[in-house]
């Protein structure tokens, strides 16, 4: 799985390299964040078609990481749905309309995952693109009404991703058998586009890392703790003897 990852990019940052067309956060700057952790806000980039237009406008929005069904009575039940497997996500009802109409991608500078290295321990490693790029979560974005709120409340609307994850592959898959599905930049534009409803087609877009592309290196358990955060905890850790990198 998915469960925490880094973004310390600037907004002006993102906008430039996603070329986003619309700043849809024009007020808000997250700041960097680096133990993003579900049901934290978190920037996604995304494509909606303005009413009367013929294409849709790629903008930068702030939503919540945990994807609230448009159909769920509880909000809360977004902070079980921070993953969608790759495998199902076409299928299940939870996902099914938005991986058809409703694709993102999620501006990460890498993601943690934990080795077991007994039955007490476990070691965080940062894993990130070897070129320092950024990478492109594949993601799926929702709203969500509160009907107990009127319409003209800016709380009335919830704004809720998740994450699309795959097998890992390599080495990436003895730290943890799951990882962040990516999109590359080439594939940007289908991704995103609104009007690529097949699911057979979308699928078709999800290409596993290839190897090599990313890096793994252990960091200090201080990253366990959400209320950690800061440049230090992406900070390497000499290997240990029972590192699964050899």
């Amino acid at each position: 799985m998915c469960g925490r990852y880094a973004s310390a990019r600037k907004k002006h940052d993102l906008l430039e390299e996603f070329r986003v067309e619309l700043d849809g956060a024009p007020e808000r700057e997250l700041g960097a964040d680096y133990n993003v952790a579900p049901t934290k806000d978190v920037w996604a980039v995304l494509s909606r078609v303005p009413k009367e237009a013929e294409r849709g406008v790629r903008q930068l929005r702030v939503v919540k990481w945990g994807l609230v069904p448009s159909w769920a009575k509880d909000p809360s039940i977004g902070s079980r749905m921070i993953n969608a497997r790759v495998e199902t996500v076409a299928d299940k009802p939870a996902y099914r309309q938005a991986f058809a109409k409703r694709r993102c991608l999620l501006p990460a500078d890498g993601y943690f995952e934990w080795y077991p290295v007994d039955k007490k321990r476990k070691q965080p490693y940062f894993i990130h693109p070897a070129d320092g790029g950024v990478l492109a979560m594949a993601g799926l974005y929702e709203f969500w009404r509160d009907k107990g709120r009127p319409d003209d409340d800016p709380l009335a609307w919830l704004v809720t991703c998740t994450v699309i994850t795959t097998t890992a592959e390599d080495d990436l898959g003895k730290i943890h058998d799951r990882m962040p599905m990516f999109i590359e930049r080439e594939r940007w534009d289908e991704w995103l586009d609104p009007t690529l409803t097949a699911p057979d087609d979308a699928r078709s877009l999800l290409v596993p890392a290839a190897p090599g592309r990313l890096e793994a290196y252990p960091v200090s358990t201080a990253v366990n703790n959400v209320r950690n955060n800061g440049p230090e905890l992406l900070e390497p850790l000499e290997p240990a003897e029972e590192s699964p990198l050899g």
